[in-house]
């Protein structure tokens, strides 16, 4: 079950990304500007975030068997029509339709994690949000189906993939009665979840660790091709090298997670991305330095190498992030799984949504590609401040209770 249920979500997450490679072509071909680019990339995101809510209510209520097979079956027709699509507005109303199957990830997480007792949950679900692997899948095999058969091709190779990929879910995957809802359970009860600030604060810390993610796996192909002039098929190359440990890794994310609690892990996830975000934030500078035997010019910035580095590290943080944030909500949620973490999701994929808009919005403005990683360490400024205040007083020992004195 937790195989299938992994290799299910891997194909849906990697055809959930497909733009951030197959749309360099289409930007040449349209002549679309950044932010164009930016929202053709992030459209999948758009609705594979905003279902996200309702398939995991639908998980609680039904199974996750059912609701995985029939989402990734009403994707299919879809992912082949974008091979003929022609005009900018074709491929964002069929991107909607096919990034449904980003939605998958609220149906799987909840299915995996009621196999599983509370001392391995985060261990399981780690495992199967390992499927995020599939943002490095794409940039391995993409660039090549393109070279060699040219764009139009994708498509339907991910149609036909994820066709089988359902078929091979429905027979090698399982259903357990008791772990559905009783009926009576209603919408709004579900809901009411929504007052507690502890999922607040969890949709803050995932659309930070995920979001950001997200928006990097669709961006960071583009930003090798035109910050450093690489070709697209080393640019995504070395674009994997961020996505492919920020998406296996999550397994390993949710072990430490078992092993040293949520909150710790989370906290050193934030510092890390905090100072990576720092220095890859700071743009190609040239400076005229005056010295004492006449000017010199001095030139700072980050290297191919140093960026690939430093977007290594920041993908092995989110990595264990991503499972960490999830083993809060295992742990404080347990009878409501689907709809928290529907919610919690629906933050995080609208922070994929968001981010590479914005990024591209930026260039736009500022004519600096690296502010993209400004704005990113603006948010995880936010992250750590919140984190900060929310568990000062938890993490504060308690005095013993005086005993009481009588009047």
């Amino acid at each position: 079950m937790l195989a299938s249920s992994t290799f299910a979500f891997t194909i849906c997450f990697a055809i959930w990304m497909m733009f951030a490679v197959l749309g360099i072509p289409i930007k040449a071909q349209l002549g679309l500007n950044e932010t164009e680019f930016g929202l053709l990339a992030a459209t999948p995101v758009l609705s594979g975030s905003l279902v996200r809510v309702p398939l995991g209510i639908w998980t609680d209520r039904f199974g996750g068997r059912i609701v995985f097979f029939i989402l990734m079956l009403s994707t299919v027709l879809p992912i082949w029509l974008i091979s003929y699509a022609t005009a900018y507005w074709h491929f964002l109303v069929l991107g909607l339709f096919a990034g449904l199957a980003g939605g998958s990830f609220s149906v799987g997480t909840p299915y995996v994690a009621r196999w599983f007792g509370k001392e391995r949950r985060g261990l399981a679900m780690g495992i199967f949000g390992a499927g995020n692997s599939g943002s490095a899948l794409t940039k391995f095999v993409v660039p090549a189906i393109i070279a060699a058969f040219g764009w139009q091709m994708l498509p339907k190779v991910y149609a036909v993939a994820m066709l089988v990929t359902a078929l091979a879910f429905w027979l090698c995957s399982f259903s357990d009665p008791s772990h559905k809802m009783p009926a009576g359970v209603s919408f709004a009860q579900q809901m009411k979840v929504l007052k507690d600030p502890r999922v607040w604060r969890y949709c803050q810390y995932y659309s930070v660790v995920f979001g950001g993610y997200v928006g990097l796996a669709l961006w960071m192909t583009k930003y090798y091709v035109t910050e450093y002039g690489f070709d697209m098929r080393l640019a995504a190359l070395l674009a994997a090298c961020f996505s492919l440990p920020g998406g296996v890794l999550r397994a390993l994310g949710g072990w430490i997670s078992d092993k040293y609690g949520a909150y710790k892990v989370t906290w050193w996830v934030m510092w890390v991305c905090w100072i990576c975000f720092f220095l890859l934030s700071y743009p190609q500078t040239s400076m005229i330095v005056k010295t004492v035997t006449g000017s010199t010019t001095l030139h700072i910035g980050v290297t191919p190498v140093m960026f690939t580095v430093l977007l290594f590290v920041v993908g092995v943080a989110m990595a264990v992030g991503k499972a960490s944030v999830f083993k809060f909500i295992g742990d404080d949620f347990s009878d409501n799984i689907g709809a928290v973490s529907g919610v919690v999701g629906l933050a995080g994929g609208l922070g994929g949504f968001v981010l590479p808009i914005l990024f591209g919005a930026l260039v736009d403005l500022t004519g600096v590609r690296s502010s993209a990683f400004m704005l990113l360490y603006g948010a995880v400024c936010v992250s750590l401040v919140w984190m900060h205040f929310s568990f000062k007083d938890s993490a504060r020992p308690v005095a013993p209770a005086r005993p009481a004195v009588a009047a």
